[in-house]
């Protein structure tokens, strides 16, 4: 007769790391950011307020960490590289468009913003986990384009990116104008004109 197996406390514990990731996400979705507290996350995962508090310092850190999980199942972040710059950047800005033009996106994300104005600490994780790993993989598909003459050699990439982006960053922030694919691909051509070789 076979012994019993006994539960593996590593992937009891990733089920409620996820759970608990889930929970936030939802309830930022369904109640905005100032009404999810911790106690509902944990009540919503299924968890104990002490199981959060071991691995999250603050509801901000788990509900960025929320979000940094929807990315982590990708392999490798990078643009498409086409061999035509302009192409590529109008997939990439109409995919971020649709993104903050969606509603079960954009709650979350403009609370995630706000949280990240007013802490510090909050804002570092933020540009070290996710923001600088992003804007890296955009340079890198931007070096490729000064490589191919479709960009001015000399063009400072952080200043193209946010030419790039910050237009539509100011529009989603002021709730001004629609996100459309067409908007995205106003702005992937103005800065291409503005950054020509």
């Amino acid at each position: 007769m076979s012994q019993p197996r006994k539960p593996n406390p590593a992937r009891r514990s990733e089920r409620s790391r996820q759970a608990v990731l889930d929970a936030a996400r939802d309830l930022v979705s369904e109640l905005g950011y100032a009404k999810v507290s911790i106690e509902a996350i944990a009540a919503r995962a299924g968890v104990g307020k002490q199981t959060i508090y071991r691995w999250w310092p603050s509801k901000g850190a788990v509900i960025f960490d929320s979000f940094l999980a929807l990315s982590e199942s990708e392999e490798g972040m990078s643009l498409p590289d086409t061999g035509d710059l302009e192409a590529d950047l109008k997939i990439v800005m109409r995919a971020t468009v649709a993104e903050f033009a969606d509603p079960a996106f954009e709650a979350p994300i403009r609370a995630l913003n706000t949280e990240i104005i007013g802490d510090p600490a909050l804002a570092a994780q933020y540009r070290e986990k996710l923001a600088g790993p992003v804007d890296e993989a955009k340079k890198e598909r931007l070096r490729s384009a000064q490589r191919a003459g479709q960009l001015a050699a000399d063009a400072d990439l952080d200043l193209v990116l946010e030419v790039l982006y910050a237009p539509l960053y100011q529009r989603w922030v002021h709730r001004s104008g629609p996100l459309t694919p067409q908007y995205a691909d106003a702005l992937v051509e103005i800065t291409l004109r503005a950054f020509a070789p």
